[in-house]
């Protein structure tokens, strides 16, 4: 296990769990809206589908300001939740994750909506006219269908908070331990002089992890599909 330093483990550790939970928790609401997106007609959806996706347009250094102005200590929904709930995002992990899933979550919804689109709403229908409540269709109908869509969504938010530079280094700096995730360690190493090295190894584990993110969602929701063809 030589081949990284305990300095570059710890931001691939770091960068791991940033991931995981940024991806966990932005999940059920991906759901949600990607719900609301292709199967509700409502004033105002089309701000709601400019704002999921403002990430992917902003520089991710504007949302990562734009987070520092709004969950940073003496911002009001940061003040509020550190004083209520013990919560502090600024220039801590937990702010790591929730701009890794911010910038994440347009990609999810992407890939869940269009499952939802794919979906005849005749099978809902049908399942609702013998009696079954709309939360018991969706669950037992509908979440099975999507769980390609799913499982490729969750991958690629996953992937996409690895890599994820821009918004979290305004957000949360990079404090070494703390707050340096993959992206962050390899910009820093590349600061000082004889850093090359350690930069270049770090690129290959994120490469890596890159790809075999991209071909695991692949393979998953090839898998599901034939499942729910099947089924």
């Amino acid at each position: 296990m030589d081949f990284l330093s305990p300095e570059e483990w710890t931001a691939v550790a770091l960068s791991l769990r940033v991931s995981f939970w940024a991806t966990l928790v932005a999940l059920p609401l991906a759901i949600w809206v990607a719900y609301l997106l292709a199967r509700r007609d409502f004033w105002g959806k089309q701000v709601l589908n400019g704002i999921v996706h403002l990430p992917l347009i902003l520089p991710p250094v504007v949302t990562g300001y734009l987070l520092l102005l709004t969950f940073g200590r003496r911002a009001p929904v940061g003040e509020w939740l550190y004083e209520t709930l013990g919560l502090i995002f600024a220039f801590r992990w937990t702010g790591a994750a929730l701009a890794a899933g911010i910038m994440g979550f347009p990609l999810m919804v992407r890939a869940i909506r269009l499952a939802l689109e794919a979906v005849d709403p005749k099978l809902e229908q049908a399942a609702g006219t013998l009696g079954a409540s709309r939360p018991w269709v969706f669950v037992t109908i509908t979440l099975p269908l999507i769980l390609p869509g799913i499982i490729a969504g969750s991958i690629l938010g996953f992937a996409k908070a690895m890599g994820e530079f821009g918004a979290t280094i305004t957000f949360v700096s990079n404090i070494p331990g703390q707050t340096q995730t993959l992206p962050s360690a390899i910009y820093a190493f590349l600061q000082v002089p004889g850093g090359e090295a350690s930069a270049l190894r770090l690129v290959a584990v994120s490469v890596t992890i890159a790809m075999t993110a991209l071909i695991l969602s692949e393979v998953l929701a090839r898998r599901a599909a034939k499942r729910v063809a099947g089924a």
